[in-house]
């Protein structure tokens, strides 16, 4: 699913081809994607562009007279600039929106259909689709600190959970977490004052850098390789492989349709976390270090 980073760079391009420009209308080709009813799609036909901007994991295009169109691309919605007028991908193809200056098309990869479209009208309208998450790179330390504090569960649930902190994810969670040093599952509320800084810090560096280096990557233009692995990431995809700081084999948990991978050594102190189904499975056969792999 795209995150923080890709998303700011979505924006970035977004904003720069359609900013000023007016949307002449929107051909919707699933009938899953349109998730409202008003206003209608015939209501913003013709709307001055404002801009865009990023909601937790969703992008909002802020129309004239505060009306907007939200886009959530869950796991394998994707975006591509055409020239004005382009058709609709017969194969994965949800809508296209049609701009003065080009075309949008929004795309889904995905069978289950869980990318959405939601057309809002008002500042209310808009709010009510904000989980309210913390905007990291934004947040002083005390904010954040007191989102850790208030939540009883493990840090990589806290970080990718978007009414606690916006705009984080599987994918950059595990990159935040090997650079703050910290256990995926070790409770938020358990951090001392050094470690909650260090998490914060790492939030902020692997964030900004990721935003910055998606962007170069584009090198001016619309991006088109959004994805969840990338292979200069140091350990998010990398099970198995050696860690980028230390060497020792990535390890990895596996949750319903999400996944946790840190390392060991850098991470747990050299304890391997139990996996549910594999530690139930194997029993006293299941390893409990990093040296039982050896």
């Amino acid at each position: 699913m795209p995150e923080l980073p890709d998303l700011s760079v979505y924006i970035e391009h977004l904003d720069r081809c359609t900013r000023g420009a007016t949307l002449d209308g929107i051909r919707v080709e699933s009938i899953f994607v349109l998730r409202t009813v008003t206003p209608s799609i015939e209501d913003l036909k013709g709307a001055k562009v404002v801009g865009w901007r990023r909601l937790a994991k969703q992008l909002v295009l802020e129309l004239a007279d505060q009306r907007f169109v939200v886009l959530h691309l869950m796991i394998s919605g994707r975006l591509k600039w055409a020239k004005r007028g382009a058709a609709v991908p017969a194969r994965n193809g949800l809508a296209a929106f049609d701009f003065s200056t080009g075309t949008l098309l929004f795309t889904e990869a995905s069978k289950k259909k869980r990318a959405s479209i939601k057309l809002v009208e008002g500042a209310s309208g808009l709010a009510a689709l904000d989980p309210g998450g913390l905007e990291v790179l934004d947040a002083p330390f005390d904010a954040f600190r007191a989102r850790l504090s208030a939540t009883h569960h493990t840090l990589k649930r806290v970080l990718t959970d978007q009414h606690l902190f916006a705009g984080i994810g599987n994918a950059y969670s595990d990159e935040i977490l090997l650079r703050a040093q910290l256990s995926p599952f070790k409770q938020a509320r358990a951090l001392d004052d050094a470690e909650a800084e260090r998490l914060h810090r790492a939030c902020i560096d692997t964030l900004t850098e990721w935003t910055e280096r998606l962007a170069a990557a584009a090198g001016g233009e619309f991006p088109t390789k959004v994805t969840a692995f990338h292979p200069e990431m140091a350990v998010h995809g990398k099970y198995r492989e050696p860690c980028r700081v230390c060497g020792a084999p990535v390890q990895r948990i596996v949750f319903a349709e999400n996944e946790a991978n840190y390392c060991a050594r850098c991470q747990t102190g050299g304890r391997l976390l139990a996996d549910r189904s594999l530690s139930r499975l194997l029993k006293d056969d299941w390893p409990k270090r990093l040296e039982d792999l050896e």
